[in-house]
């Protein structure tokens, strides 16, 4: 979409197409599924549908959100509801189909995107990061690629896994009959995607990984795995734990920074990811005692010398004061926040969620040197979440000012000033 700047069609592809956030609610407000992703419904009645369930989202941050996004987007400040949904619908693709600015790229200059990273597997070819570098290199938004191979990963189920190297290998242009070849064919991707300015990893998982295993182990079981045979959980959780330290190694190498997004429960509903498929709002918060692992991981790294810039999301907020305390255990001095605790992500990246992360951070870090808001929404529209944030920081610090608990005059006012601009734009472009 935003190689060929797509023009959309209505305010419902822009708006609900793949947002998740949005389906979850419409379902438990006793919306039909063919009115949610169901083809043989229309862009009005989904959205019509949509517009329904607004009012029933108060004290839901999609309720905020909502009507940030019409009134940053399209100017409109009227409520979202049944009695306004007409005229919204009419006046949002009235600009989208008429307004040359109201396209994939134009919201983005919209909203003053600097940059904006996807994510990628591995055997991507980036052919749409090289079309929008070569059509737009005068352009004020980067688009980057980011490093995501958790099907490298991913041994669970061997015939899966085969097709996986299958796909490595034409990628990489090489015959991978080895674990070491295997791990080449991995190199070499991660090379292209450093000559494509990719300089971030992601790696989604339920739980980390740092089982011991010895060398000759897992080549073993790799061979075991691409020959179709079943492992069991003790070879499972050994080659993950080989793998995300082999991956950590060569982030370090190219001097990337490495995010690790962990605890979900995904999947839950095996009957409707029969009939749309995963990623459609059927994932839950999972529980995972991973602290240990965690600790042995990052030691090993730091122990041996690779440990590269780190950025960890939880997504159980049991683990907050973990995670908070766990990243003060391997900063080393050499870059401010080297190791940093993610913002509220994906069911906590709300104003609750947030307070609860910034607030910990505060107490057991330093607030100041973090690197602030991340969202990975699926939606154009979703730049306002990054203004939510800084609401929300701005919030929190105003009222600590008012109750007399940060002073605010002379030197400590301007530091109060950049500690905001630090955590909404300064220190993410730094650390990146």
């Amino acid at each position: 979409m935003v190689a060929s700047n797509h023009r959309f069609r209505s305010i419902t592809e822009l708006w609900l197409g793949g947002d998740h956030y949005k389906w979850r609610a419409m379902r438990t407000n006793g919306v039909p599924e063919y009115l949610i992703t169901g083809s043989e419904s229309s862009d009005w009645e989904k959205f019509e549908a949509w517009a329904a369930t607004v009012p029933y989202t108060l004290r839901n941050p999609l309720y905020h959100w909502t009507h940030l996004e019409l009134k940053t987007a399209f100017g409109i400040e009227k409520r979202l509801n049944p009695e306004t949904a007409r005229e919204i619908f009419d006046a949002c693709n009235d600009r989208l189909q008429n307004d040359p600015e109201y396209t994939a790229c134009g919201l983005m200059r919209r909203y003053h995107v600097e940059t904006v990273c996807t994510t990628d597997d591995p055997v991507d070819d980036l052919r749409y990061h090289k079309q929008y570098s070569a059509l737009n290199s005068q352009s004020q938004t980067r688009m980057l690629p980011a490093w995501r191979p958790d099907k490298a990963m991913a041994v669970e189920n061997p015939v899966a896994f085969r097709a996986y190297v299958k796909k490595l290998s034409e990628a990489a242009d090489m015959e991978i009959r080895t674990f070491g070849d295997f791990i080449d064919a991995l190199q070499k991707r991660h090379d292209f995607f450093h000559e494509n300015g990719c300089r971030l990893s992601d790696h989604g998982m339920s739980e980390f990984y740092a089982e011991p295993y010895t060398e000759t182990e897992i080549p073993n079981i790799y061979i075991n795995v691409y020959s179709g045979r079943k492992l069991t959980e003790e070879q499972i959780r050994k080659f993950k734990s080989a793998m995300l330290y082999i991956f950590a190694v060569q982030d370090y190498a190219s001097g990337w920074v490495q995010q690790y997004h962990y605890g979900p429960q995904r999947n839950n509903n095996s009957r409707m990811l029969a009939q749309v498929g995963p990623d459609t709002g059927f994932d839950s918060i999972g529980q995972c005692h991973t602290a240990s692992a965690m600790a042995r991981f990052l030691d090993r790294l730091d122990s041996e010398g690779h440990l590269t810039k780190t950025i960890l999301y939880n997504l159980n907020p049991a683990d907050n004061e973990m995670v908070a305390t766990m990243i003060g255990n391997f900063q080393d001095g050499s870059v401010p926040g080297k190791i940093q605790w993610g913002s509220g992500w994906w069911f906590l990246d709300q104003k609750d969620g947030m307070e609860r992360q910034m607030n910990t951070l505060s107490v057991l870090g330093l607030l100041s040197r973090f690197v602030g808001m991340l969202t990975d929404s699926r939606s154009f529209l979703s730049y306002p979440r990054h203004e939510y944030f800084r609401r929300t920081l701005c919030n929190l610090l105003g009222n600590d000012i008012e109750r007399g608990l940060i002073p605010f005059t002379g030197y400590e006012e301007q530091r109060v000033r950049q500690m905001v601009e630090d955590i909404c734009y300064n220190n993410a472009k730094r650390y990146f």
